[in-house]
């Protein structure tokens, strides 16, 4: 039996001899390994900090301990550590694990984690707590992967080093971005800086300054703190932290587990607010993801061996590489754009506009906030259009940004947003449930919603132009329905307009927004070899809504289904349903919505996930059999 098969928890790796520990680190690789290349997942994020997890396990009592972790990808072998190591194949399926931290999932998941940066404010809270109820376990903090590049954890840093709280915050500095390599110096800086005799001589020395007579003592402090600070100075690449109120214990080989093991277990008994700053390398162990990084902090199924893909993709692209493309195109011919993203180039494809434009191109790290209120600024710039390219539910982070610092202001500044809908394998943290519900609430600000690629593109075009206040598109994490021709191809979209695809009897009358106008269209197409027969209506702009062709829809249809993949409270229907309460048609419109239910949407395939919420063709055709259930047609009134 090999030592992982024998981790049933972490009371199994505190049992464990250092040269086991080694072993288990190692077959705690291979593990992740072997499992993401069948399967697919968060990659490179979790070999880098196979040896962090297991010191973090071997030193720490958890779960009495409490362990928050960043940006949750990491986690992959905490899960591995704690219980979950046979379900691992399941990660971010169906029914299966999910693909972050869950509190539901574990006892040792002792706060999600999906978001970056979270975690000091969230192990602060927890240290706030413990010391209230007056518990006295220990409370760290695991950030790294780009986290440290957004204000929360700044805000959290500033606020937890000056409460003297015992709380310890390791960051994960897997880039280098701080810090030098590691080196001789480094490790004895870091050996003497933890060991108990050099602590104890440095507490009693401020306990011999505390007992001075008090012009002494000051005389004494300032030439320790003068001495103290030009020794770190010179030689800790830490002083901010200690500026901030945090202990800085660092850098450390985040790879020598020998080291990490004695460093944390010299930490464990300290106090205070304590910062270990220990150096990884994203994807270690793996050759391919050592060298490229960024390419491989998530994969699709690969062999091991070559790290080719195992299923070569076909068909038709997704919608990301699509407005990748498309945008690229705008810059072309308009100079004045200018692209901001927050931490993710790759994922909403604006790449292909950096390599083409690098000095139009600005990623802000994740800095979603700031993304928003830069391009703000930007937006007051004559001959400047700025256009945020933020995953729906990473925008959230910047919506009092987009109502205070855009909306109120009244500034052209074009979102486009990715992952919109059920965004899959990625679970509730990922799914772009609310962008709907909040850029309809912002005054002045355009909301639009694409049926394909193409209308996709051509919207964008639209709002590259539009000067007369704030634009927003969002598409799926999904391929696109049908094949996209090159921009000077697709039509020019009129502002404010909707589509009558399919006119019906009178029966009903279906308004979809977005992914849902082909389903509804599918829905339609079933329905009329019943004899049932529906109007289906593109509302491709949410807001301003078409007026012309709703008080059409209101005049000659006496029920009116609306469909959007997007939170069905306070969304598109119940906007639309207010609306129609406005026009006098003489008789009543009965309205009914549908829509992502008001429950958190767990992770499996987007498929899957939208035929259980029955946001698919089948779903929506079963509401219009039950809305027309014993009903006379308006156009069957009105003949007789």
């Amino acid at each position: 039996m090999s030592i992982l098969e024998r981790i049933r928890s972490p009371e199994d790796v505190r049992a464990l001899s250092r040269e086991e520990l080694h072993e288990l680190a190692r077959e705690a690789r291979e593990r992740h390994i072997d499992v993401i290349s069948q399967i697919g997942g968060h990659f490179g994020a979790s070999l880098g900090v196979v040896e962090l997890t297991v010191a973090l396990h071997y030193v720490f009592d958890t779960p009495r301990d409490k362990l928050v972790w960043d940006t949750g990808h990491q986690g992959y072998i905490h899960k591995i550590l704690t219980g979950r190591n046979d379900r691992l194949p399941t990660i971010r399926q169906d029914g299966g694990l999910a693909p972050f931290l869950a509190r539901w999932e574990s006892e040792y998941d002792h706060f999600g984690a999906g978001h970056a940066a979270t975690s000091i404010s969230a192990a602060l809270g927890t240290a706030i707590g413990r010391d209230h109820v007056g518990e006295d376990f220990k409370v760290v903090a695991i950030i790294g992967d780009g986290a440290m590049g957004c204000g929360l954890a700044y805000e959290a840093l500033n606020n937890a080093g000056h409460t003297d709280r015992d709380l310890i915050v390791i960051l994960n500095d897997n880039d280098m971005s701080i810090a030098p390599n590691v080196g001789a110096m480094n490790k004895y800086l870091t050996g003497m800086i933890t060991h108990p005799v050099y602590n104890r001589v440095r507490d009693e020395v401020k306990e011999l300054m505390a007992r001075a007579p008090g012009s002494l003592r000051e005389i004494m402090e300032k030439i320790a703190g003068r001495a103290e600070g030009s020794v770190k100075g010179l030689f800790v690449p830490g002083m901010v932290f200690e500026e901030l109120g945090f202990r800085y214990i660092g850098p450390v080989d985040g790879h020598d587990l020998d080291s990490l093991v004695d460093t944390l277990s010299n930490v464990k008994r300290l106090g205070g607010p304590i910062l270990v700053h220990a150096l990884t390398q994203k994807g270690k162990g793996f050759h391919l993801a050592e060298e490229d990084a960024y390419k491989w902090h998530a994969a699709s199924p690969f062999d091991k061996i070559t790290g080719a893909a195992r299923k070569k993709s076909s068909g038709l692209p997704r919608y990301q590489k699509v407005f990748g493309r498309g945008l690229r195109e705008l810059g072309e011919r308009d100079p004045r754009l200018v692209v901001i993203t927050a931490g993710m180039p790759d994922g909403t494809s604006t790449d292909m506009f950096g390599e083409a434009f690098p000095d139009r191109f600005i990623d802000v790290g994740i800095a979603e906030s700031h993304a928003v209120c830069s391009a703000a600024g930007m937006a007051t710039v004559e001959g400047v259009k700025p256009v945020v390219c933020i995953y729906s539910t990473f925008l959230q982070r910047g919506f009092d940004n987009i109502v205070h610092d855009v909306a109120l202001q009244n500034l052209p500044v074009l979102f486009c947003m990715d992952r919109a809908g059920i965004a899959g394998p990625d679970g509730p943290t990922h799914h772009g449930t609310f962008d709907i519900n909040y850029m309809l609430l912002v005054p002045g600000m355009t909301v639009t919603a694409p049926k394909d690629g193409a209308e996709m593109l051509a919207l964008t075009r639209l709002g590259t132009r539009w000067e007369k206040g704030p634009f927003s598109v969002r598409w799926p994490r999904d391929a696109v329905p049908a094949e996209v021709p090159p921009l000077d191809e697709i039509p020019e979209v009129e502002y404010g307009t909707w589509e009558v695809l399919r006119r019906g009897s009178g029966d009903i009358a279906i308004l979809a927004v977005g992914t849902m106008v082909l389903e509804a269209e599918k829905a339609a197409a079933e329905l009329a070899e019943e004899g049932i027969e529906a109007t289906v209506v593109n509302c491709r702009f949410l807001k301003p809504y078409d007026r012309e062709v709703l008080g059409e829809v209101v005049r000659t249809h006496g029920r009116v289904l609306t469909v959007e993949e997007g939170a069905v409270t306070n969304g598109f229907g119940a906007y639309m349903a207010r609306e129609i309460a406005e026009f006098e048609s003489g008789d009543e419109v009965r309205v009914r919505t549908m829509g992502i239910p008001d429950h958190f949407i767990q992770h499996g395939s987007r498929a899957s996930l939208l035929r259980q919420i029955e946001l698919d063709a089948q779903g929506i055709a079963d509401q219009v059999r039950r809305m027309l259930k014993g009903s006379v047609s308006r156009g069957a009134r009105e003949s007789a």
